[in-house]
């Protein structure tokens, strides 16, 4: 007779994970915490060895105590700031008022290349755009770009609607009273390069990066 009990703590094993899963938390990868990564590679790794032997509940006791010490040591995180910096970390500067940071950069690990190419996915076309930038505990990059280089918002747009509204209504006022309407300058095309984009197709850097940085 053939031994089926293989069946029921499968489907057990992707129930209870699941739960313990969702309880967990429902961050990405990407957002996860070092402690978090950890116990979810720890619940994965745990949850699939009672298929093929035995202690089915005891692997899930062991992974409700995983979860459990997840919870434990995220209250202790928002309790203290000394426990967070040393379970978690901080952020690191990488970018500081438009210069990098070389300390740093050097502290994490990280090259100019890795750093422009977080940049370059974020839709970021020049370095010299970047006011501040951080590595957050995550791994993430977080910028803010200088005030000449961030896009416009709705409620700038709608000023500017309003000034450039004000401005036709002189002009159109002041063609009444003048036959010769000024005429409009001519503006003149600029074009922006694209440092972080061209220097792949150039294979080098546009501006002095230290060697050790590279």
């Amino acid at each position: 007779m053939l031994e089926y009990s293989w069946v029921w703590k499968a489907v057990l094993i992707v129930l209870v994970g699941t739960f313990l899963l969702r309880v967990a938390g429902r961050k990405s990868i990407s957002q996860m915490t070092l402690a978090q990564t950890v116990i979810m590679i720890g619940l994965g790794s745990l949850l699939v060895q009672p298929v093929t032997g035995n202690g089915l509940f005891e692997t899930f006791g062991v992974g409700g105590v995983l979860v459990a010490t997840l919870f434990v040591m995220e209250l202790l995180q928002v309790k203290s700031d000394k426990f967070e910096k040393f379970i978690t970390g901080k952020a690191k500067i990488l970018i500081e008022k438009g210069q990098l940071n070389e300390k740093n950069i050097k502290k994490v690990r990280m090259t100019v290349d890795q750093l422009e190419m977080s940049l370059r996915q974020a839709n970021v076309s020049k370095l010299t755009d970047v006011e501040w930038a951080t590595l957050e505990p995550n791994g993430q990059i977080g910028f803010i770009l200088k005030p000449s280089a961030q896009p416009v918002t709705t409620k700038q747009f709608e000023s500017l609607q309003q000034d450039v509204q004000t401005i036709k209504t002189f002009l159109e006022a002041l063609v009444l009273s003048d036959t010769s309407a000024p005429k409009r300058p001519k503006q003149e095309a600029s074009q922006t390069e694209n440092e972080l984009f061209k220097e792949v197709k150039n294979k080098d850097h546009d501006y002095n990066v230290p060697k050790h940085l590279q």
